[in-house]
This record gives C-alpha cells, sequence and structure tokens, in this order.
C-alpha cells in the first residue's frame, strides 16, 4: 500500500477510506497535500478493487482550511513561498490548489462520500464541494470564510455551491464567511445526515458497502458522469444524448445480462466488467481535461 506525506490510506472489502493527517495542524491544506490527493485519486480510480471512497478527517478536525504558517504572504501566489509549492501557471494566472484538487474529484470514478469528522474550514469545505455525498458529526463545523481573509471563494465552489444550497445560501455563507454548525449545513441541504463522534465512520462504511455490494462499478461510474456533467447542460437534450449512449452501451454488456439474472434468480450479483478496462466513452464531444 503507498503512503503519502499528508494522507494515511487503506483499503478494505472494496472500499478505499482517505484519512487527511496532520492532526497536530488540524489537518490544514497544504501543497502537499494537494499532491497527494491528485495521487490518491489516481489510485483509487485505477484500482479495480476500490468501489467506493470515503474521506474523513484524523483527530479533532476534517480540515481547518489552508495552512497559515506563511503569514500574510499565504495567499500570494507570486511570493518566493508559493512558487516553491510548484502550483501551475496558465498564462500569467497561478492555478489554485484547492481547484486542481476538487476539479480531480469531479473526475473520479468511483463514488466519493465525505465523513466530516471536526471543522471543516475555507478549502476544507469546499474540497467537499465535488464529493458526493456528506456525512457529518454532531460536533463538526464549516465555514467558507475567505471574505473574512481577504481573499474570494476558491475550489470551483462559485460553481459547485449554489448547485448544492441554492443561490441564496450560497451568497449568504460567502458574504458573511461565518462558521456556522454542522445542523444548519444540513438544514440548508449541505450535509445528509448527522451522526455521534462515534457513529459517523461506521455510517459512512454502511452507506458504502449498500453501494459497494449491490451496484455494477461500470454502471456507477457512468451514473456519476451523467448526474455531475449534466449539471450545467443548457438544455436536457445534452442528457438525452449522453443516456442514450450509455444505455446502448450497457444494455449489450456482461454486466446487464448479470443484473437481470441474478434479480430473477434472487440471488447477489457478480459482475463482470470492470472500471479500468469495460468503461465506454459517451462523451466523444467533450475535449480531455488538464487537472495537474
Amino acid at each position: 500500500m503507498p503512503a503519502f506525506e499528508t494522507l494515511l490510506y487503506a483499503v478494505e472489502d472494496g472500499i478505499a477510506t482517505i484519512t487527511l493527517n496532520r492532526p497536530e495542524k488540524l489537518n490544514a491544506f497544504t501543497a502537499r497535500m494537494m499532491k497527494d490527493l491528485l495521487e490518491v485519486f489516481d489510485l483509487t480510480d485505477a484500482d479495480d478493487a476500490v468501489k467506493v471512497v470515503i474521506v474523513t478527517g484524523s483527530g479533532r478536525a476534517f480540515c481547518a482550511g489552508a495552512d497559515l504558517s506563511s503569514g500574510g504572504a499565504t495567499f500570494d501566489r507570486t511570493s518566493p513561498q508559493a512558487l516553491e509549492r510548484e502550483e501551475g501557471k496558465v498564462g500569467d494566472v497561478y492555478r489554485d490548489g484547492g481547484g486542481r484538487v476538487t476539479l480531480r474529484i469531479y473526475d473520479s470514478l468511483k463514488p466519493v462520500i465525505a465523513a466530516v469528522n471536526g471543522a471543516a474550514v475555507g478549502v476544507g469545505a469546499t474540497m467537499q464541494l465535488a464529493m458526493d455525498i456528506r456525512l457529518a458529526s454532531e460536533d463538526a463545523k464549516f465555514g467558507f470564510v475567505f471574505a473574512r481573509r481577504g481573499i474570494t471563494p476558491e475550489a470551483c465552489s462559485s460553481w459547485f455551491l449554489p448547485r448544492l444550497v441554492g443561490m441564496q445560501t450560497a451568497l449568504e455563507w460567502c458574504y458573511t464567511g461565518r462558521v456556522f454548525p454542522a445542523s444548519e449545513a444540513k438544514e440548508r441541504g449541505f450535509v445528509r445526515s448527522l451522526h455521534a463522534a462515534e457513529d459517523l465512520l461506521p455510517a459512512a462504511r454502511a452507506l458504502a458497502r449498500e453501494i459497494a455490494d449491490n451496484t455494477a462499478p461500470v454502471s456507477v461510474a457512468l451514473t456519476r458522469q451523467l448526474l455531475w456533467r449534466m449539471a450545467g447542460a443548457d438544455h436536457p437534450m445534452e442528457a438525452h444524448k449522453a443516456d442514450s449512449r450509455a444505455i446502448q452501451s450497457r444494455g449489450a454488456s456482461g454486466d446487464a445480462k448479470e443484473g437481470v439474472t441474478s434479480f430473477l434468480e434472487k440471488r447477489p450479483p457478480a459482475y463482470p466488467n470492470r472500471v479500468s478496462t469495460d468503461l465506454p466513452d459517451i462523451w466523444p464531444e467533450w475535449e480531455p481535461r488538464q487537472f495537474r
């Protein structure tokens, strides 16, 4: 199993668990954590043993936001410290590290569940936006605090957040920059469910288990692409075209035959197709994206 400087990584019975692991710094986000996250999602995509991914934090926090040890230069992408982090440049603009992570998670071939065990502030909140389902500890707190730090929302949150909670809530949270409790996150639809601290990971694993044990991985990968990509489509015809390609491919697959047969025979399915080798291209008009 590979080792990462800022993460713990484990795979058990089809479920990969990624744990942000800088507990002494409340799992604050660094350039090294960005690179580790990019690498670990490459790993989960390539491993057919992984059916579902859970992301959580070690210690008291999920992720307390950017590491502020650089002081006032923390967010200056032209400072010597930032240049040393090699965060990438397009033209004269240095790429936002949180955005690189959310774009990579957006492109994940496996479902991603966030188990938010504590404070999730700044990029600790926005990195979750491309994850599919968020469960939280009752003690968790969230904050889109960017305006209070003199910067703006990042990690593609201006695209994701209004789609998840509506424009009014997104604007309120970003305008005020206040830190709010998990109960408000659930009330506004950002979090799916709240759990006692000791029950959080078991609940996330139970949800992951339901996916891993009952569904065809290739179908789940395509479903994830369809729902996320169509969130930005300008007409339902775009969904119809993609749906048609997907159902035609899947209908002729071994998975479809096994799915129907196992249902009729009242037994657990054993899907033969693999994400690494059998994922059809249903997006011929989409240009490849560069995440690194």
